[in-house]
């Protein structure tokens, strides 16, 4: 097991995936690193991720077919069902595995499509790795994780390169936010800012994105930072009244320039 699960949680999961599985188009089901928390974590889930070939069944069969629940929703997609098992929060997520090959795909070859993965980052490809596989009808999953072992160095260059440019254009964004007294923009300038200086030190790295809640733990743990990075870090993530705006700005400064000097 790539982690520990309370038995509540594997049974459960274990229930989810007897029936899921027993669909024809279902190619791979994996549980999310989620489930390890503590179940009186408010970030505890069971999301099971389930990659299927060709189509799934539609959402009102899923409800039937799923253990009794409550408070069901699922996304304008339809692909993503969410829902109460007694006050365990479970979402699952269907993943069209055509979508995996390409991205895949993508990655090997990093060339100039390369920009279709920057969009929504590594993420897609940190929980293939991360999760734990819970039903493997054929070798596509393990197939998976082979080629994203084989990724070329242009890969992480590149994406690193994406992701510096997007650091920089949000410096200066959040700069003109102080300048110009905008609360708002500030916030999110600042936010995407610092998310894009870790996803930097994250291809640097060689390391697939986690989720933003993985960030702050995993990019202080990197083995390649900037002298100073730690304590900029955590100043930047200092509440405005403990540190204000102004302030924050010039350490954002002195991370870029510590970051483009890797």
């Amino acid at each position: 097991m790539k982690y520990n699960i309370k038995p509540k949680v594997r049974e459960l999961t274990e229930k989810f995936v007897s029936i899921i599985s027993a669909w024809d188009s279902i190619e791979a089901i994996c549980l999310n690193e989620t489930a390890a928390a503590d179940m009186l974590d408010p970030y505890f889930a069971i999301i099971l991720d389930v990659y299927y070939h060709e189509t799934v069944p539609d959402t009102d069969e899923r409800i039937l077919a799923y253990p009794p629940h409550n408070v069901f929703e699922t996304s304008p997609t339809g692909m993503k069902d969410r829902f109460l098992v007694g006050e365990i929060p479970v979402r699952i997520e269907y993943k069209p595995a055509a979508r995996i090959d390409e991205l895949t795909s993508i990655a090997l070859h990093s060339g100039s499509d390369l920009w279709k993965i920057r969009g929504n980052g590594t993420y897609v490809f940190y929980r293939l790795v991360n999760s734990q596989p819970f039903f493997e009808r054929t070798g596509w999953l393990k197939e998976q994780l082979s080629r994203l072992e084989m990724l070329p160095d242009v890969f992480w260059v590149r994406m690193r390169s994406f992701y510096q440019s997007s650091m920089e254009h949000y410096l200066l964004d959040f700069g003109a936010s102080i300048m110009q007294d905008d609360p708002f923009n500030n916030m999110i300038s600042a936010a995407y800012f610092i998310k894009y200086a870790c996803a930097v030190l994250f291809m640097e790295n060689g390391q697939f994105e986690p989720s933003h809640r993985g960030y702050q733990n995993q990019v202080a743990s990197l083995t390649t930072l900037p002298d100073g990075f730690a304590g900029w870090f955590e100043s930047f993530l200092r509440p405005d009244s403990e540190l204000p705006p102004a302030r924050k700005y010039e350490i954002a400064k002195l991370i870029v320039r510590s970051i483009v000097a890797l």
